[in-house]
Order: structure tokens, then sequence, then C-alpha cells
């Protein structure tokens, strides 16, 4: 895999400390990927109190993407293509696309809609 994308799903997985997502991370650590984390995503699981320690510790080792109006114009265009897809897993399906990451999530066939058969989706 050219890199590693944690959705929403992965990061609540990791929060709440789940024996697959720090399997997937050991595995991409161990190849010296470092973890791309969409902002996007991050919003979505941030509450800014102690429960967020995890999180925050994995944030350190990870690459934060921004959602700047290039990657949102794209996301929206993606969306629409999508039939049931949202803003967010748009978002974060064109980041992975963009840089041919596989992507961790909980909602493989949600990601499979809006990424197709040619990319690598690890189930958590």
């Amino acid at each position: 895999m050219a890199g590693l994308t944690l959705d929403v799903g992965a990061l609540i997985a990791y929060e709440r400390g789940e024996a697959r997502i720090r399997e997937i991370l050991a595995t991409a650590y161990a190849r010296g990927l470092v973890p791309t984390i969409p902002a996007i995503a991050l919003a979505e699981v941030w509450r800014g109190d102690a429960k967020d320690a995890r999180v925050a510790r994995l944030l350190k080792a990870s690459s934060i993407e921004a959602v700047d109006e290039r990657l949102a114009r794209e996301a929206g265009r993606l969306r629409r293509a999508t039939q049931d897809a949202g803003a967010i897993d748009a978002c974060i399906a064109f980041g992975v696309r963009a840089r041919r990451d596989a992507i961790a999530t909980s909602d493989p066939e949600d990601m499979r809609m809006l990424l197709g058969s040619s990319f690598t989706i690890l189930a958590v």
C-alpha cells in the first residue's frame, strides 16, 4: 500500500482500544508508513476533553490532511456521482484516491462505493 488513511470509524476504534485497528497501525508503522488522518474525520471524533487522550497520541504519529477548497470541490463531485454518499466520506475518499492509500474504515461497503475495487479497504 502507498499509505494508510484512517476514517471516522477507525479513529473511534482506536479510541476504544480495539485490537484490529492496533494491528493495522502496527503493520503500517512497521512498513515505515505515517498514517493520514483527514481533519474532517478528526472533527467528528474530537470532544475536547480527557477522553481524547488516546487519539491525541495518535495524532502525534500521523499526518493530518486539511480540507481545502480543491478537496471540497472534488469531494462534492464524487459525492454527487455516488448514490447515498455523505460529504465526510467523500472528502476522505477523495484524499485516499489522490494518495492511492489503503483505508481503515468501519464502513467498508460505503468506501467501496466511493473508491471502487482497486483500493485496499481494511475493515475495523
